[in-house]
């Protein structure tokens, strides 16, 4: 439909980062404890170093293709170029699971934070109410989003960076070191969807490409500064946190850091309680963010002609994808409904890993099939980066899958029947 109004050029670096790091920052809040409960404190910092060596070099590779191919379907696109039409369909499954059920995951969350602030509030209806609200607010326009998305990013930092001034003092290495691998090698790997945690949807920016100005100067920036945040966030949240108390005490709890900080200053203390509160920003930047990314995919394959053509439609007056804003939130709320963190995850974490391998072998295909295509920007140390990548996504994938069976299967199950169906109904599609 040629009457239906494009997406609107706005976002710059800054955008950008606020957009990588909010994606990304609630990693930081929740969710990576649960590494602990099946690897203990030295099994999981030994798979948060081999994911953030997976997540430095597939950035670097990833940020090639988002210039290149600067796409709101990102990894849809990428593969599309390299692989056609089945290789779209693929990469489009895998980046709707992880992007369509990480959300429910940070939903949970909110809900808890907010239940351990005000314990009258109920759970679920709270993190239903999230949905309701941040679609709402993803409505309004991109440029209204990013804003936010600046602003709440920004504090989320801060008070990661709070916390950690908070903790350092009660720090205690015999508490980080205790017990720290009890199930040994086999927990490292049993660990490795809760360190991708930490970085899982980074690569959304890719989805708000057709959004940027100068997308070839402005995406490699905006990824860079986003990793290398992440990294420095990520490890001195994990360290300090493992140094405080008995490890196990916040292995399976979905507020770890309000915890954590309550230990050492008592849970009456004013700190704890303004930290608990404000601790929903870094919670929030993640759900506004992916709320924004997962619209931006199903508009793309419906534009394509993978899904039904009215998730393709973008509101006159705001320029936003609105009904596959309202669908996406539909499906995060069913997903809340029948699921729990742990699976949400995990499931997440195995639709980002395929979605990884399948990023990494178009760029390998698309620099040996078109070698003369504009790069504006090339990943340094080519081969090398893109392979590391993809060998580490590969052996995160068995991990996952020999850990998680029924879960895979559940993946795997869906997306080769999904797999049939375009082959047995195919229609002629587009990558744009």
């Amino acid at each position: 439909m040629h009457s239906n109004p494009s997406l609107k050029k706005v976002l710059k670096p800054v955008h950008l980062w606020a957009l990588a790091v909010g994606l990304v920052i609630s990693g930081e809040y929740f969710g990576w404890n649960l590494g602990w409960d099946v690897a203990g404190t030295g099994g999981f910092l030994i798979a948060t170093l081999l994911v953030t060596i997976f997540y430095i070099t597939f950035i670097f590779s990833f940020t090639e293709l988002t210039a290149a191919i600067p796409q709101a379907g990102g990894p849809f696109a990428y593969a599309y170029k390299a692989f056609g039409p089945l290789g779209g369909l693929i990469a489009g499954y895998a980046t709707l699971v992880e992007f369509l059920l990480a959300p429910p995951a940070v939903a949970f969350a909110l809900g808890s934070y907010v239940h351990f602030l005000h314990p009258a509030l109920p759970v679920l209806p709270v993190a239903i109410g999230c949905y309701v609200v941040f679609t709402l607010i993803n409505f309004l326009g991109i440029r209204e989003s990013a804003m936010f998305s600046l602003i709440v990013t920004l504090l989320a930092v801060a008070e990661l960076l709070l916390f950690m001034g908070i903790v350092a003092p009660a720090f205690r290495w015999e508490n980080f070191k205790q017990d720290p691998m009890p199930f040994g090698w086999s927990g490292v790997f049993a660990a490795l969807p809760f360190a991708i945690w930490f970085y899982l949807a980074i690569e959304g920016v890719a989805m708000v490409a057709e959004e940027v100005k100068d997308p070839q100067r402005t995406i490699p920036r905006g990824y860079i500064y986003g990793i290398v945040t992440l990294v420095l966030l990520a490890l001195g949240v994990m360290f300090f946190t493992g140094g405080v108390t008995n490890w196990h005490n916040l292995a399976r709890i979905d507020y770890p850091l309000p915890e954590a900080i309550s230990i050492v200053l008592g849970k009456q203390n004013s700190w704890t309680k303004i930290f608990a509160g404000i601790g929903l920003f870094g919670l929030v930047a993640s759900f506004h963010g992916i709320i924004i990314s997962y619209s931006r995919q199903l508009y793309a394959m419906a534009r394509s002609g993978y899904l039904p053509e009215v998730l393709a439609r973008v509101n006159t007056r705001f320029q936003t994808p609105h009904i596959a804003l309202i669908a996406g939130g539909g499906i995060g709320i069913v997903a809340l409904c029948i699921g729990n963190t742990g699976e949400v995850i995990t499931l997440s974490a195995l639709g980002a890993v395929v979605m990884y391998i399948i990023s990494m072998m178009s760029l390998l295909v698309l620099r040996r099939k078109q070698p003369n295509m504009e790069r504006p920007f090339k990943v340094p140390l080519y081969p090398w980066f893109p392979l590391t990548a993809l060998i580490l996504a590969v052996v995160c994938l068995i991990a996952i899958i020999w850990y998680n069976p029924w879960l895979s299967t559940i993946f795997f199950g869906l997306g080769g029947l999904l797999v049939i169906l375009f082959m047995a109904f195919r229609k002629p599609v587009h990558s744009s």
